[in-house]
């Protein structure tokens, strides 16, 4: 009688054990794959263009900002994967072609921003001055000094008409440049290399200006266009190297001999800096999870259709595994609550994966958000709007319950009450996009239109309108319905070839490289780097300060 519970019990933990096995590796594996494109996106425009650039004594993008950077310190970067898989027929166009960041350079946090020479020579992409304009929002929210290692070409020209006009083009930068001083958020330019045309007004327009002797240079038109234009014969040293910009033009305010010089020199004038007042975002001494964080590779299902506990994924980021809920009986298809990161205080909302029972007795599905459950987070994200806390965004979402009772239960007022919330919040918010992040659920749960602070994916995130299966069966039924008003009919087989179509177009369009790319999120990160990121987030933005959040704007 004794053996039958035994058996039982060995039978649910071997189950468990595989299917915690099976996530492990498949999360493992994701992270994995992520690597491998990074050490690829590193090099740049290849290991040729990288000794080129070695042959000419200059350093890299990369080797720039490990020498600038303190020694042993974190840099979070930004947008590693803009422009992936883009711009095939120009021949790529790895990170962008330049490397930005949040780096410590002398124990203070900055922005820093440097061309990848070894990428069509600097030149500018679209992608290229979309994740410049990024990293310049960044740097004016949390008033962040902000440092350019210039080498660029100027726009990439057979592209001109993506680039050059539009409000959010190459022009905003510079735009920019100048609201930042005005903002009193120091800006240093070093140029490292030839600086043309629009490359030239960036490092010009920044508060100081430090060129490399012999190997950089700044000139509105170089020497071929000058004999183009005006006829006249001039090299690119005399025209604008770096004699003739720190000693007869004045353009620049140091001379350098050479990038090792110039980037310690950078590092003198930063920690010259005095500093904005902080914030003051509660923070106490940091401690570690008491549950281990690894165990998230386990926990975190291969599967985006499989439930979990999310709470689980929560005690293993927060310090000493611990979260007061807010409302932890109501609403129970988001979960809310006061806890730490890394020291910080965070008011934390997170889609809560589990198949649940409504306060009516009804079972609600995991990842769905319901009237009540909208309705919980808006007020706790007023809160937390009064308490001064920094709010962070777990996404796990398919979107808000759609049908008759929720249609008759005002799931859009509910659902535009939450969103009302997080557009008016003042404090800093932080998206984790953990797994799904579909439709007005991406919204709700600060998605990148909501200005957060910083918005990151792990390997394993899906961002799209729905997912590809409802998306393909949606678009199916229109497909059909379409042909039938014709008179014409389609075979099984027929429909089974545009449903696999369909799905496999939005398969790749929810990937988070196909988001990166984009810059739809700042970053892919390893699911053990969210609370470093959360940590460095809430740093930075202390240096800001939060207008008072207006309880009036929000529709209770």
């Amino acid at each position: 009688m004794l053996l039958a519970p035994n058996l039982i019990k060995c039978k649910k933990s071997t189950v468990l054990d595989i299917e915690f096995n099976k996530n492990e590796d498949a999360l493992k594996l994701a992270v994995a794959k992520t690597n491998h494109r990074l050490h690829k996106i590193y090099y740049g425009g290849g290991a040729k263009k990288i000794a080129k650039q070695h042959a000419k004594g200059k350093l890299t993008a990369r080797e720039r900002i490990n020498h600038l950077i303190d020694k042993d310190s974190e840099f979070l970067e930004i947008g590693a994967f803009a422009g992936y898989e883009m711009y095939q027929e120009q021949g790529g166009c790895p990170a962008g072609g330049v490397v930005a960041g949040i780096g410590y350079v002398t124990g203070r946090q900055c922005m820093i921003i440097a061309n990848d020479a070894t990428v069509k020579a600097g030149a500018w992409f679209p992608i290229t001055a979309k994740k410049n304009l990024r990293a310049q929002e960044i740097a004016m929210e949390n008033r962040l000094p902000t440092i350019y290692l210039v080498e660029s070409a100027g726009v990439f020209l057979p592209m001109q008409d993506e680039i050059f006009p539009d409000k959010e083009h190459f022009g905003r930068m510079f735009r920019n440049n100048a609201k930042m001083s005005s903002m009193g958020i120091p800006q240093i330019s070093a140029i490292m290399g030839s600086c043309v045309a629009g490359g030239a007004y960036l490092p010009i327009m920044s508060d100081e200006a430090l060129i490399v002797d012999k190997t950089g240079s700044i000139f509105l038109a170089g020497p071929y266009l000058v004999k183009a234009a005006i006829g006249e014969n001039v090299d690119k040293e005399t025209l604008g190297g770096a004699t003739t910009q720190s000693e007869i033009s004045g353009v620049t305010d140091y001379k350098m001999p050479d990038d090792q010089t110039c980037l310690k020199t950078i590092r003198d004038l930063v920690d010259k800096m005095g500093h904005f007042d902080k914030t003051g975002f509660n923070r106490v001494t940091p401690a570690e999870p008491a549950k281990d964080p690894k165990e998230i590779f386990g926990i975190f299902p291969h599967l985006s259709t499989k439930p979990y506990d999310s709470i689980e994924i929560i005690e293993r980021l927060v310090d000493n595994s611990e979260i007061t809920q807010y409302k932890e009986g109501y609403g129970q298809t988001i979960i809310c609550g006061y806890a730490r990161i890394d020291g910080w205080a965070v008011g934390i909302v997170a889609n809560n994966r589990k198949v649940v029972k409504s306060k009516k007795g009804e079972m609600q599905f995991g990842g769905v958000i319901y009237s009540d459950s909208a309705d919980k987070a808006a007020r706790f994200i007023m809160n937390c709007n009064q308490k001064k806390i920094p709010l962070v965004f777990l996404h796990d979402v398919t979107g808000f319950m759609v049908g008759k009772n929720s249609e008759h239960g005002g799931i859009i007022k509910d659902g535009a009450k939450m969103v009302n919330a997080v557009s008016n919040s003042t404090v800093p918010k932080f998206s984790i996009v953990m797994g799904n992040s579909y439709g007005a659920g991406n919204y709700a749960m600060c998605g990148k239109a909501y200005d957060p602070r910083l918005i990151v994916a792990w390997p394993t995130a899906k961002i799209a309108v729905m997912g590809g299966t409802q998306a393909a069966k949606v678009l199916l039924q229109i497909q059909v319905a379409s042909l039938k008003a014709k008179g014409e009919t389609i075979t099984e087989e027929a429909k089974q070839a545009i449903l696999n179509n369909i799905k496999a177009k939005y398969d790749k369009q929810t990937s988070p490289y196909y988001a990166a790319a984009r810059l739809w999120v700042d970053a892919i990160i390893d699911p053990l780097e969210t609370r470093k990121v959360i940590s460095m987030g809430i740093e930075a933005a202390n240096n800001a300060p939060v207008e008072r959040f207006n309880l009036g704007a929000i529709q209770t």
